[in-house]
């Protein structure tokens, strides 16, 4: 790996995950090709909008298997190494922007769960979160005052500041109970009462479901439900910019499943709440807050059920009619993501490769003429490049690469030409086959990796 050096732990997520079609969490930086214009545009977004007291909305759009979900993953792990607060979930028959059955407050507490910051990429980062702002704020008050814990006035001062955090972002909706609930963990944390504090998480993660109980428990007349969910969300923006970081970046991929709601009134009930998000974001109301979703060309253009059957979403989200014949324009809130070019795709293989060879300990054979000839056979075999994704064509060259390295009778242009190996194998000395590129001290190399 000569551009840059890459970790076990990367090379063996990103394997896994090619291998059976999915996203790594971890090590994309090793494997984008192309996509720079994307990345540049969302990335604008964060650093100009969202971190500069304003929101962005993005839809990124394209067919199955055509790097949403990578798209997704690439922007977020950008987001966390410039200190933003991510989110991410899947929508859902379980979780929609709304639903009759609290599929939204679902959505909520998906978010929540994955919520995730630079020294806790893969989630549940939420009270940690807090507690970091318990012990910032003491650190604070510590080096303002140069008064120790242990002092009288010191708790008295802590509460001040707290106090004064929560102010700033007292004219949102639904703030009161929220601060006051943020006042009420404070002092838990302080008096060590795990009961009182597990009760403030519980309503800031939406898990109440009585009022009564709420009530009884916290003394607030409200909580997170079905409709008001992103209100909280706002707040949770806010409160993270205050606490140090730059904002709240929420992911939703597969909204391509708002599509494949099957009751007309569902359906249109959340295109209208993805209407409210997207006017609240561009109408200057929110801040420090990204949402980026990603969903297939049916899912934004289908005249009869997709965001065009919904005219205010249609006649927001329809972009320019200069942005043709490869003009392409950032400006909308759609980012479609062209096919890979044949070039890029090379590119991608090529990294594949070096990252197998890399992780298994072996110098590879593999020319630019074999994965050009991969590439041609792949095509051949479907029909068409335009049906070519690089889900598939990276899932086959992986399994073609576990085939050579377990068993070193075979070879890359045998495999995917599908020659038969039965005679040459009969003729071998089963004591002799080893697997090709055989790991050395395997227990011990792969020891603690995990995804």
């Amino acid at each position: 790996m000569s551009e840059r050096k890459i970790s076990p732990r990367h090379s063996n997520a990103i394997l896994q995950a090619f291998s059976n079609g999915v996203t790594p969490r971890i090590g994309l930086e090793h494997v984008v090709v192309g996509r720079s214009a994307e990345i540049e545009a969302m990335l604008d977004d964060l650093d100009y909008r969202v971190a500069q007291e304003g929101a962005s909305f993005r839809l990124v759009v394209g067919p199955y298997g055509s790097g949403k979900s990578f798209m997704l993953q690439v922007i977020r792990n950008y987001a966390l190494q410039r200190n933003f607060v991510v989110a991410d979930a899947d929508l859902s028959a379980e979780r929609r922007l709304t639903g009759t059955t609290g599929q939204g407050l679902g959505l909520y507490r998906e978010l929540l769960k994955n919520m995730a910051i630079r020294t806790r990429p893969a989630g549940e980062a939420f009270a940690p979160l807090l507690e970091h702002w318990m012990n910032a704020i003491q650190e604070q008050v510590m080096q303002s005052s140069n008064l120790l814990p242990d002092n009288p006035k010191f708790y008295l001062l802590v509460e001040q500041k707290v106090s004064e955090t929560l102010r700033s972002i007292s004219a949102l909706s639904n703030s009161f109970d929220f601060a006051h609930i943020l006042s009420l963990y404070w002092r838990a944390y302080q008096d060590g009462d795990e009961v009182k504090r597990e009760r403030a998480i519980r309503w800031l993660r939406g898990e109440y479901r009585l009022l009564t109980e709420v009530r009884t428990d916290l003394q607030v007349n409200s909580m997170v439900t079905d409709k008001n969910w992103y209100n909280y969300l706002k707040l949770f923006a806010s409160f993270f910019q205050l606490i140090g970081y730059k904002g709240l970046v929420i992911f939703f991929d597969e909204a391509v499943n708002l599509y494949k709601i099957s009751n007309t009134v569902s359906r249109n009930n959340n295109y209208e709440q993805l209407l409210t998000l997207f006017n609240d974001v561009n109408q200057g109301v929110a801040q420090h807050i990204g949402l980026i979703f990603s969903g297939t060309p049916q899912l934004v253009e289908d005249p009869k059920r997709g965001l065009y059957s919904y005219e205010a979403l249609r006649s927001r989200l329809q972009e320019s009619r200069f942005a043709q014949n490869s003009r392409r324009s950032f400006a909308g809130p759609i980012i479609r993501l062209d096919t890979l070019t044949n070039e890029e795709l090379f590119v991608l293989l090529q990294k594949l490769c070096s990252i197998h060879a890399f992780h298994y300990r072996y110098t590879s054979t593999i020319t630019d003429s074999d994965i050009k000839e991969f590439m041609e056979v792949v095509t051949a075999q479907i029909g068409s490049n335009q049906f070519l994704t690089p889900r598939e064509i990276t899932r086959d060259l992986i399994a073609v690469l576990e085939m050579m390295r377990q068993d070193n009778a075979l070879t890359f242009s045998d495999i995917i030409h599908g020659r038969d190996f039965v005679a040459s194998h009969e003729q071998s000395n089963p004591d002799e086959l080893t697997p090709q590129n055989e790991i050395v001290d395997s227990d011990s190399y792969f020891s603690g990796f995990t995804l």
